[in-house]
């Protein structure tokens, strides 16, 4: 009889601490060791051994004209500006962050959000280019065999 009552007891108590509310902190956004802070207040050059080789390379190489273009208007605009642009090949830097960005995908500027996990990735990824295939009945240009479809 003792052995149920502890029981109850036990499960009754792991039911109150489901019922209390815990508290969830959020996880801050860090890169090689970094805060976004941090990473804002680096240079490029100071920058460029945390990120990916690929990425290093391209920015050693240095930035065009229109990729420093548009890292100036970047740096020049207020937080709820909208930056349209063709370059998908430019590398999401630091200074991006909390920006939006229009990233020309061959028909249309789609809305690009920048949060701090995209830093080191760059804006054509997130622009995607080609639609997701929606497959239908059969139509003109169908298969012989296919083209007669039976009616209800």
């Amino acid at each position: 009889m003792a052995k149920k009552a502890s029981f109850k007891s036990s499960a009754r108590s792991r039911r109150k601490l489901r019922r209390r509310k815990i508290e969830v902190r959020k996880k801050e956004f860090m890169y090689h060791g970094l805060s976004i802070e941090e990473l804002q207040k680096l240079s490029i050059e100071e920058l460029l051994p945390l990120l990916p080789s690929r990425i290093r390379r391209s920015l050693t190489r240095g930035l065009t004209k229109r990729q420093d273009k548009l890292l100036h208007d970047i740096e020049q605009s207020e937080k709820g500006d909208v930056i349209r642009t063709h370059l998908r090949d430019m590398v999401i830097l630091p200074s991006f962050v909390n920006h939006i960005i229009d990233v020309y995908n061959g028909n249309e500027f789609q809305r690009v959000s920048i949060q701090p996990n995209m830093v080191g990735h760059y804006l054509g990824e997130f622009a995607l280019t080609r639609k997701k295939v929606k497959h239908t009945g059969p139509g003109v240009g169908a298969t012989r065999s296919s083209k007669f479809m039976p009616l209800k």
